[in-house]
């Protein structure tokens, strides 16, 4: 079993229950789902640069990732409705956990001036959205091969109905959130 799971259920999940008066275990929020995606936008002109995208989101999240298509042509960039301009792979389960682990104890500490990640992030329906602008931070890619950095945008969905739940939940699980002034 995953260590996260394992905190998730040993602490966190009584702290939650502790916390906003559930009467009901299930009330507890949980995390649903990680979704990663990519946008590829030189792959317009380059369709290599995609394969290359595709590529290393299979090496950071151990899946592999659906090729995304554009939805609306739009003349200024040269795109046309169905190119392929991206990549994006959804976690559940026991992949999620990893990745979720390994994200925040490994790659988010890699960043250049790192002081934690924004805590004002979060939908309003209890998901959080990151955004990472080199894929570098990821132990699984190797520096030397990287032709172009690319930025990814990581959505972290949950089960919590308000920020304030979901803020506890990723805060409990270990998400280094920016320090609150005051």
């Amino acid at each position: 079993m995953n260590r996260l799971v394992q905190k998730y259920n040993e602490t966190v999940k009584p702290a939650l229950i502790k916390e906003f008066g559930y009467t009901s275990s299930m009330q507890a929020p949980k995390l649903e789902k990680i979704v990663i995606n990519i946008g590829v936008g030189d792959a317009i002109t380059n369709p290599k640069a995609l394969e290359e995208a595709v590529s290393e989101l299979t090496a950071i999240s151990g899946q592999k990732p659906v090729i995304t298509k554009a939805k609306k042509s739009i003349a200024n960039f040269k795109l046309r409705e169905g190119m392929e301009i991206g990549c994006k792979v959804t976690l559940r389960g026991e992949r999620m956990y990893e990745f979720l682990d390994k994200l925040m104890n490994i790659s988010l500490p890699r960043v250049r001036d790192f002081r934690g990640v924004s805590a004002t992030a979060f939908d309003g329906r209890g998901n959080y959205t990151l955004g990472v602008k080199e894929q570098l931070i990821f132990p699984e890619i190797n520096f030397d091969r990287v032709n172009k950095t690319r930025g990814m945008d990581i959505v972290i969905v949950t089960t919590a109905k308000t920020n304030r739940e979901a803020y506890e939940l990723l805060a409990q699980l270990g998400m280094p959130f920016v320090k609150r002034e005051g």
